[in-house]
């Protein structure tokens, strides 16, 4: 086998940087969310247990996307990452308009938001199909 057919294979190719960076960012994400829950909590209205259980969905969510980054194709990280950035932007705005309009519960929608996307974009990665070995591997 030559170095090219080693480095397309979908099973020992490296990583694309924006996967692993989005998976590294959700890590950092839960890891702020996590410690500071108390007085992120209280600065954008949101009790202190949400910011917990958001901190380790987020975890989840970043973990379960480093460790899939060499079994599922590229073409399925980017659609779910469009998707749950798309999603991430669309409640980050309505959280930020309930806020203006003078509601409380715009911290509450984003950090909903933050707490579900991240496990729902973990059971798709994890249901999605893994790559089909190409011609030259079999």
């Amino acid at each position: 086998m030559s170095r090219n057919q080693t480095l397309s294979s979908p099973r020992v190719s490296v990583a694309p940087a924006g996967i692993v960076a989005d998976g590294v960012f959700k890590v950092l994400l839960a890891a702020v969310s996590g410690i500071g829950a108390a007085p992120l909590g209280d600065l954008i209205g949101v009790e202190t247990w949400l910011m917990a259980v958001c901190a380790v969905a987020l975890l989840a969510g970043g973990a379960s996307e480093l460790a899939w980054r060499r079994r599922r194709p590229a073409a399925v990280y980017l659609r779910l990452m469009i998707a749950y950035d798309s999603g991430w932007a669309l409640a980050a705005l309505a959280g930020g308009l309930v806020a203006w309009r003078g509601g409380t519960t715009g911290g509450e929608l984003w950090i909903g938001y933050q707490t579900v996307a991240p496990l729902v974009f973990a059971a798709l990665l994890a249901a999605a199909s893994a790559p089909r070995p190409s011609a030259a591997e079999a």
